[in-house]
């Protein structure tokens, strides 16, 4: 009988710098890492030189690509989506417009508001009404569906969003809006199937950004498949490596649903940052973190409590999108981020970044300093041992185009002076990014721990740890690719929910309760057999609840005393309770979820040192305006369990981490290195 074939699974985060690939080695079963330059033109090419390089010694096995990509967000960053329609019910066509009337600088007479993605000759409406119950008082009839159908197909989009009011609570007239656009062969995406919630401009606002991704994200993915499967290292004739992707929510999920929703992908990326954070800080024995992860391009953070929770009122690109995402805050502060003086002479960092064309100046390229320049000219990054020695960094070039800059910008800064405060600067703007996730959502920083990652978390980490009273710093054992870890340990998951709005005072109706998560339960089989998922989903129920008359919604897990349940979190969040006043059920949610085989405990095997590199010398670098003496280390050679004090750097292959002095550090039983800084 032949042996079944094995299978090699690959997670791949593509990021604004460098692509990250993780997998666990066949042969010896430990975790493997690679990190190659993206392609930002067409981020597929870096995917297929990677898979092709990993590959290589494995083609006799089946492959599986786990994939993370910032496709979806930087379509909308940049919108470059699909001429996209809208059609909404007649009298509705301008609310994707009107909005909320929120203004993101309150006292500016001179804002702009975002332009809406779909434009008024693209915005049809349909003579239809479903009331607030779901009765249906007008139902189109078909000549007005075809007149419909006719116009829209004259404007020639590429795409459709369909969004009509109260269609959560019946799907009767926009399925009968949806049959009648189907033979005009387009993508649709119709509110009921992808968010069916209350709050029109917000659904309305999700279906077109998942209308105005579709086709964007099918061409991606497809050609990604395609070339992946056509890469001239695969000589099998098979049909090549499956690919799954990672979903905003912290689950992975089928190609299939991410060409159909790639709503659920705007936060992919980051996404498996957190799960791995989460995944890696358990082992240690931590579960009360902040996820800290500082890329090339930005900074994502996110607070995690025992267990990783979603949220469902995210902006992105000015635009509200309402699907599940992990709660992520992220700013525009990474190692590529441009330094310049504004125009009164302020020294400004990010958001713009130098990304992986042209890079840093260190890079070779670059003739901007950015981030990465001025850790080099601290003398915290160490030119020869950036990704284990493979690359080295151009310490005199940056030196001397820094210089030119700082002539060329009329500055009187030394050297020193202007990489201090460039790290002065993007530390100030990552820490505030902290305290939004933390202190303004009433939560004590004092009580976490900072969990580092991306490539340059681990050179600022120790300084936003001391500036917040945060207790303990956390390195994981592979911090410059930790979001592919996440992606490689996620579990597949897939999120339904459904606005029922009943009022609650003293019982909670549990029997309707178990009624509507029932039909979602069942909806969730359904959908994991279609895409031939083994095993049986374990499912996670939830509500949003709100004081009848509030504005929004908490998310609370669906216990016997939910009602108290939400009294203590308002308590928490807000600081007061109403403890007579009338509750609302607002939205039920439901959480499918099937287990992966896991890897966030599985050995690491880091990437080698370069030949003849010394485990331990010294350097000198700057602290506070102070130049000391500082030990470099070799992460691979830090002795489990034995205490160390700073100053130091620890190298390693995908990132540097800098110990301040009067600090200690160890490497754990779980391979993560600890930093006490209180």
């Amino acid at each position: 009988m032949p042996r079944p074939r094995q299978t090699l699974r690959i997670a791949i985060d593509t990021g604004g710098t460098f692509t990250d690939c993780v997998w666990i080695d066949p042969a010896t079963h430990r975790l493997r890492m690679l990190k190659v330059f993206s392609t930002p033109a067409d981020p597929s090419q870096a995917i297929v030189e990677a898979v092709r390089k990993i590959a290589a010694t494995n083609d006799a096995m089946d492959v599986v690509l786990l994939h993370g990509t910032t496709v979806g967000t930087n379509t909308l960053l940049e919108r470059k989506g699909a001429r996209t329609a809208l059609v909404t019910t007649a009298g509705f066509e301008d609310a994707i417009e009107i909005g909320r009337q929120a203004r993101s600088k309150l006292y500016d007479l001179f804002f702009d508001r975002v332009e809406p993605l779909v434009a008024k000759n693209l915005r049809f409406g349909v003579v239809e009404r479903t009331a607030a119950d779901g009765e249906i008082l007008i139902a189109p009839t078909p000549q007005q569906l075809q007149s419909l159908a006719d116009r829209v197909s004259a404007a020639k989009p590429q795409a459709i969003a369909i969004s009509l009011l109260f269609s959560f609570a019946n799907r009767a007239n926009e399925q009968g809006v949806a049959g009648a656009l189907r033979p005009l062969a387009m993508p649709l995406s119709i509110s009921h199937e992808i968010l069916p919630e209350f709050r029109e401009y917000e659904r309305t606002s999700t279906v077109v950004i998942n209308a105005y991704l579709q086709p964007v994200m099918r061409t991606y993915l497809e050609n990604l498949q395609t070339s992946v499967q056509t890469s001239p290292q695969r000589r099998r004739p098979n049909r090549g490596p499956r690919i799954f992707v990672m979903q905003s929510s912290g689950g992975i999920t089928a190609l299939s649903t991410a060409t159909r929703e790639p709503v659920r992908t705007v936060l992919s990326g980051p996404a498996g940052g957190v799960v791995g954070a989460a995944a890696t800080a358990r082992a240690s024995g931590f579960d009360h973190i902040v996820a800290f992860d500082m890329g090339g391009t930005s900074t994502d953070v996110s607070l995690v409590e025992g267990k990783i929770t979603t949220a469902n009122d995210a902006q992105i690109a000015g635009f509200p999108v309402s699907v599940p995402m992990l709660d992520i805050h992220t700013v525009g502060a990474g190692g590529g981020s441009l330094a310049r003086f504004d125009a009164a002479g302020v020294l400004r960092v990010g958001p713009e970044s130098a990304g992986a064309d042209p890079g840093p100046i260190c890079y070779g390229r670059g003739t901007q300093p950015t981030v990465t320049d001025a850790n080099l000219l601290l003398g915290r990054l160490q030119p020869t041992r950036f990704l284990g020695g493979e690359f080295v960094l151009d310490f005199e070039c940056t030196r001397r185009v820094t210089q030119d800059w700082l002539k060329k910008n009329k500055s009187d800064l030394t050297l020193e002076q202007f990489a201090a405060g460039v790290i002065r600067v993007v530390n100030s703007t990552m820490e505030k990014a902290i305290r939004v996730v933390s202190i303004e959502r009433g939560r004590d920083p004092r009580q976490f721990a900072l969990v580092a990652f991306g490539g340059a978390g681990g050179l600022h980490a120790c300084a936003l740890a001391e500036a917040l009273n945060i207790p303990e710093v956390i390195v994981p054992a592979l911090p410059g690719a930790l979001s592919a870890l996440g992606i490689l340990a996620s579990d597949v998951v897939k999120d339904y929910s459904r606005t029922v709005l009943w009022r609650v005072k003293d019982d909670v109706p549990h029997t309707r309760l178990d009624r509507e998560f029932s039909a979602l339960e069942a909806a969730a089989s359904r959908d994991f057999r279609h895409e031939s998922w083994p095993g049986t989903p374990h499912f996670d129920r939830s509500a949003d609840l709100r004081y009848r008359g509030q504005g929004y919604e908490l998310n609370i897990p669906l216990t016997k005393n939910l009602l108290a349940d939400f009294q203590q979190e308002h308590q928490r969040r807000y600081g007061y309770v109403h403890p007579n006043r009338e509750a609302e059920i607002v939205t039920v949610r439901l959480r499918a979820i099937l287990k992966s085989r896991g890897a966030a405990n599985t050995p690491v095997r880091r990437g080698r040192a370069k030949l003849g590199m010394r485990s331990t010398t010294s350097a000198q670098v700057l602290f506070d305006g102070r130049t000391l003496p500082t030990k470099i280390y070799v992460r691979d050679d830090l002795r489990s369990g034995k205490t160390y004090s700073g100053p130091a750097v620890i190298t390693e292959y995908s990132a540097t981490t800098v110990i301040p002095p009067g600090r200690s550090f160890h490497v754990d039983h779980a391979s993560n290195l600890i930093v006490k800084i209180r």
